[in-house]
């Protein structure tokens, strides 16, 4: 892409700023993802800024798992994530890192703040700590164990750290400050006690570090120069840079804080994108309406497009809602240039060409630089490239004595501006083909058409008409040898909350009194018409399709062979972005 903005956004203007005044002498950053879920759209801003700025600085970018939670984490996350960052075009610096490899270092350093008087186990429940931390005009309430000496808090850690104490009975805090303005320095909670099996280090441990303690800690080990994340750490960034000093690190890593990316019709929570999953509103992580990258990919977005997307947005600490028509128009601009053409009609409606075989029979003698085409068994096969510009092969597209075209493209009482067929205007081009004519349209019971009956004018293969301007062109499969064809037609999966009616809400709430507030917000969300489903007749060469493969349907949209269930015996096809954009 040439015409995007020059990347100065202050992220940058901060890293050439270090650099030119000594701070750093190299960029380290990193992508610190936890491995509780897939990857969405949200976390490609991210990916793309991390290791984007250290490539652009000659600096590295760590992949690290932030895996502090083992009951929500999976070993299939960690293969995704890592998969979604390779796709879309990035190297991690090393070997993958884990937090859970520091574990004994991060154990060290909260016997460390025990010894200095920085940390104590608490007692209290999660609702009395929760509750003794005061905030909106509520004075906050010290902990009974909160003066404990440091050899009482060294000998209850260690007991934490053997398994005597049951979940929830015991925690590790910070000891800052009670009535601190900031509620994230209210003694935090850095320890707590889970027995549960971690799929790094097993059964090692029945004690796990919290992420905000983990985090900066995991950060300053490696070396970051520059920790970079969204906006809503920035309460956080007090503690991060207190764990650090407490710690002692020289060179403590610095936080910058950037705005989350929010698309319209766009759920970027992993929370209740797994809610979608469990509920199976969708078929998976990797269903193609979903914002996971896995479900993007199969969707066919590119990740060249996905970049370009990011780039055009930007980077600023501005909170707003970006047009999702800016994300399919850095999809369109990468699929225009790269998707192979292919002719699929959606709708089909049939056509008897009465004058085929005298018609076809003198292709021959049509000069040889306007056409390439041969004549077997009755069929008129048309050597077409596969793109207008690209250098991405020729196909041959069959032509018979009876094909199908879409539906749309005839109307009896066409309307306003119709520029297609109708008994007024019976002639028009078929795409890479010959003018078409009809002479008669076939009526059903109900008053619909079945079948039109038409010729075609055998001169204009390759050639204009002589006398006459044909106004249109339409696409077009033929009957016999067209393959059929499940084709997937998208709308947004979510409704805004503007789209959605107080009535319809009352509804589902009057429907479903037991469910919980992530489960009401999916039933009133969710867009019952997300997922349309045809049977498409496609030209043969676009069966002969890969899974990922995309192409332009012409006149229709831009489709991608599903990767998972697309076969040459029975294809499958997505779409990925219509052919019109409407954002300006």
């Amino acid at each position: 892409m040439t015409d995007l903005p020059e990347k100065n956004d202050f992220i940058r203007q901060i890293i050439r700023d270090d650099l030119a005044s000594g701070k750093h002498d190299n960029i380290l950053t990193r992508f610190p993802p936890e491995p509780n879920g897939y990857l969405h759209i949200g976390h490609v801003k991210s990916i793309c800024l991390n290791f984007g700025v250290a490539q652009e600085f000659g600096g590295a970018c760590n992949l690290r798992f932030d895996d502090t939670n083992p009951t929500a984490e999976k070993q299939d996350y960690v293969d995704s994530i890592k998969a979604d960052v390779e796709w879309l075009g990035f190297d991690w610096a090393g070997d993958v890192r884990y937090a859970s490899h520091y574990f004994d270092k991060l154990h060290e350093w909260a016997v460390q703040l025990i010894k200095q008087g920085d940390a104590y186990v608490d007692f209290q429940t999660p609702d009395e700590i929760r509750e003794h931390r005061g905030g909106f005009g509520k004075p906050s309430v010290e902990s009974p164990q909160r003066s404990a000496t440091v050899d009482e808090n060294l000998a209850r850690f260690d007991d934490m750290k053997n398994g005597k104490y049951k979940e929830g009975e015991a925690v590790l805090r910070a000891k800052i400050d009670m009535n601190h303005a900031n509620m994230n320095m209210r003694d935090p909670v850095i320890y707590r006690v889970m027995h549960a099996s971690h799929h790094q280090t097993g059964d090692t441990w029945c004690i796990y570090p919290m992420y905000d303690y983990a985090h900066p800690l995991s950060d300053a080990y490696e070396g970051i120069t520059h920790s970079i994340c969204t906006l809503e750490f920035e309460d956080h960034r007090p503690f991060y840079d207190w764990v650090v000093e407490k710690v002692g690190f020289e060179v403590p890593p610095c936080q910058y804080e950037f705005s989350r990316l929010n698309i319209d019709h766009t759920l970027t929570s992993k929370r209740k994108l797994k809610r979608l999953v469990d509920m199976s509103v969708v078929s998976g992580w990797d269903d193609p309406r979903m914002p996971t990258i896995a479900g993007m990919r199969r969707r066919g977005y590119p990740a060249e497009g996905l970049r370009d997307f990011c780039e055009r947005i930007g980077v600023s600490k501005a909170d707003g809602v970006v047009d999702f028509r800016q994300l399919e128009f850095s999809i369109r601009n990468v699929l225009e240039n790269t998707a192979s053409r292919g002719m699929a009609v959606l709708n089909p409606l049939k056509v008897t060409i009465a004058n085929f075989d005298e018609a076809v029979a003198d292709f021959e003698h049509l000069k040889k630089d306007t056409v390439k085409a041969r004549l077997d068994n009755g069929v008129l096969w048309l050597t077409q490239p596969k793109h207008p510009q690209a250098d991405n092969g020729e196909r041959e597209i069959p032509f018979t004595k009876t094909i199908y075209i879409d539906k749309s493209d005839f109307e009896i009482t066409p309307p306003d501006g119709y520029k297609r067929l109708s008994p007024e205007n019976p002639e028009i081009r078929l795409r890479n083909s010959y003018v078409l004519k009809v002479e008669e349209h076939i009526m059903d019971a109900n008053g619909d058409v079945v079948e039109l009956v038409a010729t075609i004018d055998p001169k204009t293969l390759g050639n204009n008409p002589e006398g006459r301007k044909v106004k249109g062109v339409i696409h077009w499969v033929s009957a016999s040898h067209g393959v059929s064809a499940t084709v997937r037609l998208y709308e947004h999966l979510l409704f805004e909350d503007g789209e959605i009616s107080d009535e319809h809400i009352a509804t589902v709430k009057t429907q479903n009194p037991d469910a919980d507030d992530d489960t009401l917000w999916v039933l009133t969300h969710v867009n019952p018409n997300s997922v349309k489903v045809v049977n498409a007749i496609v030209e043969p060469s676009l069966a002969q399709a890969k899974g990922d493969d995309k192409f332009q349907f012409e006149r229709e949209s831009y489709f991608v062979a599903d990767s998972v269930e697309h076969s040459t015996d029975k294809p499958v096809f997505n779409q990925i972005v219509g052919l019109k954009d409407g954002f300006k």
